[in-house]
């Protein structure tokens, strides 16, 4: 039972008759409005889900006394901010991940529970022990998601074989990007040699294991994870992962990744539609979606048009569409330049230039802003010539063409960035917890420390983004400004110092800058009358707070569309 049947399961709610706008004042200790003309405020006036005035209360007087606006101050000791925007995400993988535990080298909170991480191979197999042996659905195989061998040693499909028999378990890369299971559990999904063996690459039967396009073998015969009432909760899962951590507007960079398009863009826009608090999702078609269903750019395009017509206020199929250039960076099959993985293992490129090119023109042409999965500075020289070559035949003078993820670059590539007006949508959580592993036998000790280079993006004015990639990094805006301030690796080391962000440009890369990189600047992002009243709504200032208290600031609750929910 795959998406479509979840959307002909959920019946919509009915919207409510429509009402006069009531206008309402917010209060705050502290406004941060991220707008220069009026960086701090104590009050905004908001009504019709619209931001009416910002100032404080004496100078708003006029505007209460001639509307008969409310005051509301259940905020008035608390730090006000936009709503802060986490411009990479993948709603469908949480609400495929979250029907299950996670183990991995990090520690995990979410609304299903907390689940410390494993840092050895003995304490992987021994908590991946104690977890199946709670598994008691004969018709599921057991999955967790996190394994990752630097930290957890190689786990093949023998050893599965041989840890647990006859029960079928299932271990989820920490890229998500690879899935490694035993003979029980193919036998019970009915994957067999011969599927393997139809995939061009991407599967090694002998080993068990399915990786990036190779997964389109198995991903079809995993049925389970789309069964409503499992798959809706974990939509519910996102959802409640976004009003945790302040967030009200997220971008999917990747619909389609199951290879349902139609069904995943109903779901969540199903989900969203229930949801209480309310939030705002992007959705971004993907590259590999239309490949995997062997369509053409043009086929691609018409398709996307189509799905525009189902956009409503809140979830947006926009003009943006995303390529993928290098492999993932946490299996290391990113593409990095000479000279390589010191130890000698290759990265894979996901996609050939030929193919990219017609994509990537045929959605320039027609206006779309391209974002591209690149991590490998070999692969960020790759995206640098496709810019070039569109801004050569069919130039465009604001392009945001936005480079996701960026792991590695080099400071020449970096300036040449600035120089082709682009832009980059970073995850600093890939310097926090691979840079100080990935700095021995992969990268070594003076590209490891290196990664995701922001310091030199912020001084060469080049807009930036932080995103979580969730699940590849929490969905925690305020985690991921202080991995990009701090750069502190798991073990607690500052590496890599020259390339800390101030915390201005930090915030902004989660608010304003944000906004921008996803073409909303207009919309939200900042605190200015005309744009939407979305807040976020925090128990102390991310500008002043001591630096160690900064990701662990509390979210008091949100704002969304003028309507006000607390945590």
């Amino acid at each position: 039972m795959m998406l479509r049947t979840i959307i002909q399961t959920i019946i919509f709610l009915v919207a409510a008759p429509v009402c006069a706008a009531e206008t309402v004042v917010y209060t705050a200790k502290l406004i941060r409005t991220l707008e220069p003309a009026l960086p701090e405020a104590t009050a905004v006036a908001v009504e019709g889900g619209k931001i009416l005035a910002v100032g404080d209360l004496e100078s708003l007087g006029p505007l209460i006394a001639s509307r008969g606006a409310r005051i509301d101050r259940q905020f008035e000791q608390h730090v006000m901010t936009p709503g802060l925007i986490d411009p990479h995400v993948h709603p469908t993988l949480p609400a495929v991940l979250t029907q299950f535990p996670f183990l991995a080298p990090d520690d995990w909170y979410l609304p299903t529970g907390d689940f410390p991480g494993a840092t050895t191979p003995e304490g992987y197999k021994s908590a991946l022990t104690n977890l199946v042996a709670d598994h008691d659905d004969p018709n599921v195989p057991f999955v967790a998601f996190g394994y990752h061998p630097l930290w957890h040693g190689e786990v093949w499909r023998e050893d599965l074989n041989e840890w647990f028999g006859d029960k079928p378990v299932m271990i989820w890369h920490r890229s998500f990007h690879e899935l490694i299971g035993n003979d029980a559990a193919w036998k019970l999904l009915e994957v067999t040699e011969k599927d393997a063996e139809a995939i061009h690459e991407g599967a090694n039967w002998e080993r068990g294991h399915f990786y990036e396009l190779g997964l389109r073998a198995v991903f079809p015969r995993m049925s389970f994870l789309f069964e409503p009432a499992r798959y809706m909760k974990g939509m519910q899962n996102f959802l409640s992962m976004m009003h945790e951590s302040g967030v009200t507007t997220a971008a999917d960079m990747g619909t389609g990744i199951f290879g349902n398009p139609v069904g995943e863009i109903q779901a969540v826009k199903a989900a969203v539609t229930n949801d209480p608090v309310g939030a705002r999702v992007l959705l971004t078609p993907i590259i590999t979606d239309f490949i995997g269903r062997q369509k053409t750019a043009e086929e691609a395009l018409a398709e996307v048009r189509e799905w525009q017509t189902m956009n409503d206020d809140q979830v947006t199929v926009g003009n943006h569409f995303k390529l993928i250039v290098d492999g993932a960076i946490f299996s290391g099959l990113s593409q990095m330049g000479a000279p390589g993985y010191l130890d000698g293992h290759m990265g894979v490129w996901m996609v050939d230039v030929p193919t990219l090119e017609a994509f990537a023109k045929t959605f320039w042409d027609a206006g779309f802003q391209i974002h591209a999965h690149s991590n490998g500075d070999a692969a960020t020289a790759r995206f640098i010539d496709l810019l070039e070559h569109l801004q050569r035949v069919s130039p465009r003078a604001d392009h945001r063409m936005t480079l996701e993820h960026f792991a590695y670059s080099t400071e020449d590539q970096n300036r040449k960035l600035a120089a082709l007006g682009a832009a980059v949508s970073a995850n600093p959580y890939y310097h926090y917890i691979l840079s100080e592993m990935y700095s021995g036998d992969w990268l070594g000790p003076d590209r490891g420390p290196q990664m995701v280079r922001l310091g030199s993006l912020e001084q060469k004015n080049v807009p930036v983004g932080l995103h979580s990639d969730s699940p590849m990094a929490p969905l925690s805006p305020l985690t991921l400004m202080w991995t990009a301030v701090a750069r502190e690796n798991i073990s607690g080391d500052k590496t890599g110092q020259a390339e800390v962000m101030t915390r201005e440009g930090a915030f902004k890369a989660i608010t304003i800058d944000a906004a921008w990189i996803l073409g909303l600047e207009d919309e939200i992002g900042s605190i200015r009358a005309g744009k939407a009243a979305d807040f976020t709504i925090l128990a102390d200032d991310p500008i002043t707070v001591p630096l160690e208290k900064l990701r662990h600031i509390e979210v008091i609750g949100t704002v969304f569309a003028g309507e006000a929910h607390q945590n």
